[in-house]
């Protein structure tokens, strides 16, 4: 399927769950309390979602750090607004922006597509880590003070465990999955790059890519201030995106505690394995219905908050995401 086929249904079929949902809920309902929205709590909302973007440069700056020095503070904030641009355009959003945004990396820190795809496939690791983590301690202290639904500390610390299995496996057995890895990606990766190169890629070639891929993600075992950086910096995009929603609750009437919230930023990430841009649909319905379950806020409430969040956010993805993106060097095949 071409990728504009691919992001017009990925695309409609987000957009049929939203209004499936807010049907659900009430649109009347729902569109009347993101209306009550007063241009103060608009504007604060707005700024939150802008600094949540420019946090995420932490992590941009701490993963590059191994790559020939990484990039300026400046120039990390750039990239991961520009991230951002890809994952809400990309055809397969979030699953697909990363890999486009390794050939900018690579070609702005001059080395290889495979060295920037390691050290950012640790850095999600770890961020994405990080925000369970915390959530799974805020879910249990929430579990411990009142009512809350115990199936969200199961889910939040199943993915822990699953996030921890999976790192200790890769970890064992990376020599064996190199091979394997080698074997399925050669004879595609020779094919594609006989259609531009008089000499395509061989076995040898694929070899090293992989090689070096594991060359730089092992990189952090001896850089733990970077780990660190990078998981800190996911936290503070959580606290950010946290206190969007908590901002844009009470701009409509309905305040709420802000510790709940920040608890369950990380539990829509499952939509993230959804193949539409953005995760549209998917990631709003998750976060409205357990924003709803967890805090006083009613479903049409929570729908109203993250509609107003999320038409920010995709909003500066767009404008501020494609404006960075503009700059960026390497758009050469």
């Amino acid at each position: 399927m071409r990728p504009a086929v691919r992001f017009l249904v990925g695309a409609t079929l987000g957009a049929i769950a939203i209004a499936a949902y807010l049907w659900f809920v009430g649109v009347g309902t729902v569109v009347g309390r993101a209306a009550t929205l007063a241009p103060l709590f608009a504007v604060l909302v707005l700024a939150l979602v802008l600094a949540e973007g420019a946090a995420d440069g932490i992590g941009v700056w701490a993963s590059l750090r191994p790559l020939n020095g990484g990039l300026s503070p400046g120039k990390s904030v750039q990239f991961a607004f520009a991230g951002d641009f890809f994952d809400t355009l990309s055809p397969a959003g979030p699953v697909t922006s990363e890999p486009i945004m390794a050939r900018f990396f690579a070609v702005e820190t001059e080395t290889s597509y495979s060295e920037a795809l390691g050290v950012r496939g640790v850095a999600k690791y770890v961020k994405s880590g990080a925000q369970l983590f915390v959530s799974t301690v805020l879910v249990a202290v929430l579990l411990m003070l009142g009512p809350t639904p115990s199936f969200l500390l199961y889910t939040l610390g199943g993915a822990v465990a699953v996030l921890v299995v999976v790192g200790l496996l890769l970890g064992a057995t990376h020599a064996w999955l190199s091979g394997g890895i080698v074997v399925l990606l050669a004879p595609p990766v020779r094919f594609v790059s006989s259609l531009y190169r008089a000499e395509p890629y061989d076995r040898e070639d694929v070899a090293a890519a992989v090689d070096r891929f594991w060359m730089r993600a092992g990189q952090f075992r001896d850089a733990p201030g970077l780990v660190a950086l990078i998981a800190v910096g996911g936290v503070v995009e959580q606290l950010l995106t946290a206190g969007a929603l908590w901002v844009a609750l009470g701009g409509i009437g309905t305040p709420v505690a802000l510790l709940p919230i920040v608890a369950v930023i990380p539990f829509p990430q499952a939509a993230s394995v959804v193949p539409v841009p953005a995760s549209l649909g998917a990631y709003d319905v998750l976060l409205g219905v357990v924003l709803g379950l967890l805090t006083v806020a009613s479903q049409a409430d929570a729908a109203a908050a993250v509609f107003a969040v999320r038409t920010f956010s995709i909003g500066s993805a767009l404008a501020v995401g494609g404006v960075s993106t503009g700059f960026l060097r390497g758009w050469r095949p």
